[in-house]
């Protein structure tokens, strides 16, 4: 009986060997993906290279790129599809890059997906990635796992999807009262567009903190820049929070700003000022103009005005803080609207003629539109005599120019001054000779300028006048020629004083007649010991 029980046993298992053959049972969990194995016991026709993708560990703060390989084992092309991605709390994951989603992968063929994977908080992380496609299966998995470690001590820190160059905004020490301009650069460090929703600063109005920027949108990489400029209002430290408000997984970002205004005590302003780039720069050839004391007669001064700035400089006014001192600036220098180009100067003549005896105190006021606006020098000077205007000589024409000084002078030949020999007369022709023309005489002209300056009237009658200069006196007569100053005048007798013409430059000195007595048409000067009579 029991021969035959094992005899029927190996009968079934000879049968069941020789049905089956030699391949291998398998059997099926409720876990396993249907379509994951053929009835031949294949495995599906798109798999992972790498069932578990080991990322390593990423730094704090920073991005990793993770490759992860694909491969078709099935007998026809296979397309991909959609993408899902499950990260840790600790990372954010993005896909950088499908190549697998680019064209069908090829039976035997490999692709490539590049996964950008960014550490937020330190720890291991993982990521699950579910790809669909259109093989047997219809669905692939992935794993990557990593950790993230900090590169400092503070290991609760939070990263911010949006980088901000530099950390912390510091104005340092602030002892100059004008603005202060800093820079910060936002950079989008994801894969992912990143909108800007606000960006801020959170301080005391007081403070002094602007900002200055269009940030609003940042591609993957992308940077934008802004500005912050601090105008210190009161003395001490100044703090303050410039938070950026995004579309990123974070949320915000905050920049510290931070300053100290320390003024110094207020200095006195030097005469000339630094030079500013692009503005003119006015400077004079002296620090003040000193007429010295002592000053009995007419004096003059020349300072130059130069332009020591690199761009053109335009003098607006020129005058003295008073006007009742008896100095006048003179013609044909520096005055208004005189524009000036770098390194260019004018002269300014000041003349004073006392008009008290004693001190003066007075300044120079030149208004521009280069640094600082204005320049004054100091005008000091002391009289012992008052300068009498009404003696002084007045010039009543045009003085005479370079022209008219080589107008006067008579043409020179070559032969006059024997620069060749007069070739000699022919013999066969006889020829009368012209007898040569009379030479005119020219009257040498002369500057009269200046030439009469300290003479004056101190008798003057109907037709003739005395004339005191630093040689002495002398009787001028109406109608005739005198020499006078080197200089040979036409002498015209008036009743305000005596007319000088040479070459048609005339110059008129006035009588004071406030020194004079009338008698019978005799003016007299009475500082004179020399009186003139009448013609009568």
């Amino acid at each position: 009986m029991n021969n035959n029980k094992k005899n029927k046993v190996f009968v079934f298992a000879f049968l069941a060997v020789f049905l089956l053959g030699d391949f291998p049972a398998y059997s099926q969990s409720a876990f396993d993906d249907p379509g994951a194995r053929n009835v031949k016991g294949e495995t599906g026709n798109f798999v992972s290279v790498d069932k578990k993708t080991d990322a390593g560990i990423i730094t704090l703060g920073a991005s990793s790129q993770v490759v992860i390989l694909f491969k078709n084992n099935g007998g026809k092309p296979v397309t991909t599809g959609s993408i899902s991605l499950y990260p840790s709390s600790n990372v954010s994951a993005s896909v950088a890059k499908n190549e697998c989603a680019q064209e069908p992968v090829e039976t035997g063929a490999v692709c490539a997906i590049a996964m950008s994977v960014k550490g937020l908080q330190p720890g291991k992380f993982r990521i699950e990635m579910l790809m669909r496609h259109d093989g047997r299966a219809k669905l692939i998995t992935s794993t990557i796992s990593g950790g993230v470690e900090s590169s400092d001590d503070k290991s609760r820190e939070l990263i911010s999807d949006i980088e901000s160059i530099p950390e912390k905004i510091d104005f340092g020490t602030l002892s100059e009262s004008r603005p202060l301009v800093r820079s910060v650069i936002l950079r989008n460090v994801t894969s992912k567009v990143i909108d800007i929703s606000s960006i801020e600063i959170e301080a005391n109005a007081q403070a002094g903190f602007l900002l200055n920027t269009d940030c609003d949108q940042l591609e993957t990489g992308e940077a934008c820049i802004g500005t912050v400029t601090w105008t210190p209002q009161q003395r001490g430290p100044a703090t303050g929070v410039l938070v950026v408000r995004h579309s990123g997984p974070t949320g915000v970002n905050s920049i510290v700003l931070d300053g100290d205004y320390s003024p110094g005590s207020a200095s006195e302003a030097s005469l000339f000022p630094d030079a500013v780039p692009g503005k003119g720069l006015l400077t004079a050839s002296q620090s003040d103009v000193d007429f010295g004391s002592s000053i009995e007669t007419s004096s003059a001064i020349t300072v130059s005005l130069v332009n020591v700035g690199d761009a053109p400089l335009s003098l607006r006014d020129i005058k003295m803080s008073n006007e009742d001192n008896g100095i006048r600036v003179a013609a044909g220098g520096c005055a208004a609207g005189i524009i000036l180009d770098p390194v260019e100067a004018c002269p300014l003549t000041l003349v004073w003629d006392p008009v008290r005896e004693g001190s003066i105190i007075d300044d120079i006021q030149i208004t521009h539109n280069g640094a600082r606006g204005i320049l004054v020098l100091p005008l000091r000077g002391s009289a012992t005599k008052v300068v009498n205007k009404d003696s002084k000589a007045i010039m009543l024409s045009d003085p005479i120019t370079t022209a008219d000084l080589f107008r006067s002078v008579p043409p020179v030949s070559a032969s006059s001054v024997g620069a060749y020999d007069a070739p000699p007369p022919r013999a066969t022709t006889q020829r009368t000779t012209k007898a040569p023309k009379p030479v005119k005489k020219v009257k040498r002209v002369v500057d009269v300028r200046g030439v009469l300056d300290g003479f004056r009237i101190t008798s003057l009658a109907s037709r003739r006048a005395i004339v005191a200069g630093p040689g002495g006196s002398r009787v001028v007569f109406d109608g005739e020629e005198a020499v006078i100053g080197g200089v040979l005048w036409d002498v015209g007798v008036r009743r305000s004083g005596v007319e000088f013409s040479h070459a048609n430059q005339k110059v008129l000195l006035l009588f004071d007649k406030s020194l004079s007595t009338f008698d019978s048409g005799i003016v007299t000067g009475t500082n004179n010991s020399n009186n003139d009579t009448s013609d009568n």
